[in-house]
């Protein structure tokens, strides 16, 4: 995909992404502390029937589970030589979900490491992306991104080997706040100068926190304006697992909210499920 064809798709109304991965993949039996990564390759199958889920509930564009599969991240679980591998079977993966008119979004993340330098956040992105453009992705998403410096360090490795589209959603306070200094609002602008192709907010809350967020960010940039916020918020209970706040209902008409005040590109995060997803289609259709 071209950034032109990805600016053409984004106008033609709320474009809508998948929901969650890595909670859905839990429930499934993923255990905690294990590389995401590596345990999708040895379950593909729970992978492949979710993301056909989020197709068929209305998704055109899904994540590839190439969150953290990048040098860093795969080295402390010794996989860090498997990076290249891993990244073509996942995305394989993905591929094989698709219909026609819908994408495959390779997935970046934060390393966790927020005092590398940023020449070796760059090399760390170029390596992962790099692979994620030989296996064949349609575009690129950086996403859950808690600094500046880490997110512009994607976007500028992608540039440097890649004309694919990029998308950036930072993780933010309900206020906007980037949890490591700055906010969202100067870092939007940031990444829209230096050639990103949208930016806006996952994680962190539920839609219903962030309606001013998305209402400033559609006023200040020229870009479409992403919203993939949980399922609300969650309360974890005495095993450990998380129940987020809000169902798929509740959920889609706080999204139509968002769209309303200027997301264009939409979806869900921790929490959600295809049946969030497809909650907000109907309510996007009618």
């Amino acid at each position: 995909m071209t950034k032109q064809e990805f600016q053409k798709l984004a106008a033609q109304g709320p474009l809508l992404l998948d929901g969650a991965t890595g909670s859905n993949l839990m429930k499934a039996g993923m255990p905690k502390g294990v590389c995401t990564e590596q345990w999708v390759l040895e379950h593909p199958d729970i992978l492949v029937h979710l993301q056909k889920e989020y197709i068929a509930a209305g998704s055109r564009v899904i994540y590839a589970p190439t969150f953290a599969a990048n040098r860093i991240s795969l080295a402390e679980h010794g996989l860090d030589g498997q990076m290249e591998a891993m990244i073509t079977r996942l995305v394989a993966l993905s591929r094989s979900c698709l219909r026609e008119g819908c994408y495959v979004a390779g997935d970046l993340t934060t390393t966790g490491k927020t005092t590398l330098p940023y020449e070796t956040l760059y090399e760390v992105y170029q390596e992962q992306i790099v692979c994620l453009r030989d296996a064949g992705v349609d575009l690129l998403v950086a996403e859950t991104m808690l600094t500046l410096d880490e997110t512009m360090a994607a976007v500028e490795a992608a540039h440097s080997v890649c004309t694919l589209p990029v998308l950036c959603s930072l993780t933010v306070e309900s206020d906007g706040s980037l949890f490591f200094g700055g906010n969202v609002f100067d870092s939007a602008l940031a990444l829209q100068e230096i050639g990103a192709d949208a930016v806006g907010i996952n994680c962190s809350a539920g839609p219903d926190n962030f309606g001013s967020i998305i209402a400033a960010l559609k006023d200040m940039l020229k870009i479409p304006v992403v919203a993939k916020p949980n399922a609300g918020m969650p309360t974890i209970d005495s095993l450990g697992q998380a129940h987020y706040s809000m169902g798929p209902d509740d959920f889609a008409r706080h999204m139509k909210r968002l769209v309303d005040l200027g997301a264009d590109i939409v979806g869900g995060c921790c929490g959600t499920t295809p049946e969030y997803i497809r909650a907000l289609a109907r309510l996007l259709d009618a």
